[in-house]
């Protein structure tokens, strides 16, 4: 039969087998919560980049529910691939290609396309007034700049086609504040029967007071939505400038920026909560 001594031996062999034992099952404990941890984590931080890069968010969703603030015109993304960018002329203009839009996308208005675009002005500038519910605006276009947006905008001015239409989207960021505008439907997916190529550069840029144009996830996607902006803006250089607003408008601006984002925090975007409401846009010079 075992001594007194080696059942204590024993035991004491027992409970430390015991004690090894809990401790690697509390250390696999602790090195499995901390792979979920880390789990949770990655995918946390992958699903702000996407959501920051609109990933989420495609081309057909409504703008007003977009999750990437990016200022984008929602048709389809393949609607003007044959568009291309202008091309100089021995005289000083440039020829446009405006491309018809073959999306199908049931919110465009088909005015026509601008005259003469074999012989487009690209030198000299053109102002509008856009009168809203909320003030007037002064925009003046920069043909220099960009003479196919330039003559394109104007052309729809003179077509009333932003009449009666609204802004249909505000961001309000401290790196990111502008007013979207130009889709007679209000929809964020509306616009002309044609598109055409995007006049930008590697130094484009967007400080307070730009006016550039909205575009498509695709190359060859403007029309006719705009924005406006109020506020310095980082954004990459895809989105066409096309002139700057007056410090009357902007005021404009600002003060229906102070009002805030129907539906959403002021760090988001979606509809202004006060509307605004184009009246008439039109060319006064």
């Amino acid at each position: 039969m075992p001594t007194n001594k080696q059942r204590r031996e024993a035991a004491q062999r027992h409970l430390q087998r015991q004690m090894e034992r809990r401790a690697e099952q509390a250390q696999k404990r602790r090195r499995n919560l901390g792979m979920t941890l880390a789990a949770i984590a990655a995918v946390v931080v992958l699903g702000a980049v996407l959501l920051f890069t609109g990933v989420f968010t495609g081309d057909d969703d409504d703008a007003t529910a977009s999750a990437d603030p990016t200022p984008t015109d929602t048709a389809a993304p393949t609607a003007a691939a044959t568009a291309s960018p202008a091309v100089p002329n021995p005289d000083g203009t440039v020829t446009c290609t405006y491309a018809p839009d073959t999306s199908g996308n049931p919110n465009l208005t088909d005015v026509g396309t601008p005259p003469s675009p074999e012989a487009t002005p690209a030198d000299g500038t053109s102002t509008l007034l856009m009168s809203t519910d909320q003030g007037d605006l002064t925009l003046t276009l920069d043909r220099a700049k960009a003479p196919c947006a330039a003559a394109s905008f104007t052309y729809l001015a003179q077509q009333s086609f932003f009449d009666g239409s609204t802004c249909h989207r505000l961001v309000n960021q401290p790196s990111f504040g502008v007013l979207q505008c130009g889709d007679p439907t209000g929809t964020g997916s509306g616009g002309p029967s044609y598109k055409y190529a995007e006049e930008v550069t590697p130094e484009t840029t967007y400080p307070r007071g730009t006016i550039a144009m909205a575009k498509t996830a695709a190359p060859g996607s403007t029309g006719s939505q705009f924005f406006l902006v109020f506020t310095d803006t980082q954004l990459p250089p895809d989105y066409t400038v096309v002139g700057t607003v007056d410090e009357a408008g902007l005021a404009v601006l600002e003060e229906v920026a102070a009002g805030g984002i129907e539906g959403v925090g002021p760090e988001g975007d979606g509809a202004p909560a006060t509307p605004v409401n184009i009246e008439t846009l039109s060319v006064v010079a």
